[in-house]
């Protein structure tokens, strides 16, 4: 049964909340998956999950919160379940970790749910969407190539891919990007908790994320590449990266510098930027920016501390942009990396599922 309801302005009301699981509650991830879908309009949390020594306790007790938003009393009183299908929703939340994330999001397809993972393992399984809302929602369709006979599993990317993919997209459309070079200094987050000792970190900068560059290579070319009837066709872009763990709470930056197939002016890449809109902002989707790219003229922004909230968490920032001795231009992105790397994205992907009629009651 559908009941959605298209009203004024775009924006889509529900008569019901879906009843959604969080796989990973107890971890980084999936408390933010918590944080976020507690006052979601559309999407009811129902079931938690996590691992076995947390299973039979009530959410509140097997936690350690972590977040200056205080845990609403009535998630804190549901009892931690086991990562197990038998739960009373189809739509589950991945936060699981990715050494134990594959066979348990598998399973739950294989079972009928839908999975909507923040995890690496499916990101380049030739028929699993690698979506960001903005960029390629239309990547969605692989979704019903895949083997299972009622469940799907749908990816978002790695948390600096995607406000570099956001970055990208708009150049890529209008201009043909042939190189990408990115250095990225990654926030303490990124690395989940405790992560980084601080005596590693602390007047230090650590030039080494294992599996980073790959994935930042890697993913982009998925996720800028066309759909076609066999699959997916990758992007055909130069993308090399480096990768730095740097003592900063939340939010990636990059440095970012591109070469163009015609190289546009200045100008150009601006309104380029200022002017992308994508679906989720045509829809007005609970957790889309309003703009998903802003533009700062002052050459010291953006920064973590000043731009990572901006507009929900959700906006990509760029600034101090100029012309490059060795590709074309040069320029800096800031994207926060738990909100619109990581929960966010997968909230924006439900619903664009739910808005685009893939999600049913």
């Amino acid at each position: 049964m559908d009941n959605r309801n298209e009203m004024t302005g775009a924006t889509l009301f529900f008569r019901d909340k879906i009843s959604v699981a969080i796989l990973g509650a107890t971890g980084c991830v999936g408390q933010k998956f918590v944080q976020m879908l507690s006052s979601h309009p559309w999407f009811d949390i129902k079931a938690l999950c996590a691992s076995e020594r947390s299973v039979g306790k009530q959410y509140g007790d097997a936690v350690q919160w972590r977040h200056s938003t205080p845990l609403p009393e009535e998630i804190a009183r549901l009892v931690v379940q086991p990562c197990q299908p038998v739960l009373p929703c189809s739509v589950v939340f991945s936060g699981l970790d990715s050494h134990v994330a594959g066979g348990i999001e598998t399973t739950f397809a294989e079972q009928g749910s839908l999975v909507i993972s923040n995890a690496s393992n499916h990101r380049m399984d030739p028929y699993v969407p690698l979506v960001v809302g903005e960029v390629n929602p239309d990547h969605f369709a692989l979704m019903d190539r895949q083997p299972f006979s009622s469940g799907r599993i749908v990816t978002n990317p790695n948390c600096s891919v995607t406000g570099l993919v956001l970055a990208l997209k708009p150049l890529q459309e209008r201009f043909g990007l042939q190189a990408v070079q990115v250095t990225t200094l990654q926030s303490l987050s990124g690395a989940g908790y405790p992560g980084v000792a601080s005596l590693d970190v602390c007047d230090n900068v650590i030039p080494y994320i294992e599996g980073e560059e790959a994935k930042i290579e890697r993913e982009p070319l998925k996720i800028l590449g066309s759909f076609r009837e066999e699959g997916i066709e990758n992007a055909d872009i130069a993308i090399s990266a480096q990768c730095n763990r740097v003592a900063v709470s939340e939010g990636h930056l990059a440095c970012v510098s591109v070469k163009f197939h015609t190289k546009p002016s200045i100008e150009e890449l601006i309104e380029a930027w200022v002017t992308f809109r994508g679906e989720p902002q045509e829809l007005q989707l609970p957790t889309a920016p309003f703009q998903p790219i802003h533009y700062f003229e002052q050459p010291y922004y953006p920064q973590p501390r000043l731009h990572r909230s901006l507009d929900k968490g959700m906006a990509v920032s760029i600034g101090h942009l100029r012309r490059c001795k060795v590709m074309d231009y040069k320029f800096t992105l800031l994207s926060h990396n738990t909100v619109r790397g990581a929960v966010g994205a997968a909230l924006l992907n439900a619903e664009l599922l739910l808005a685009r009629g893939k999600i049913f009651w």
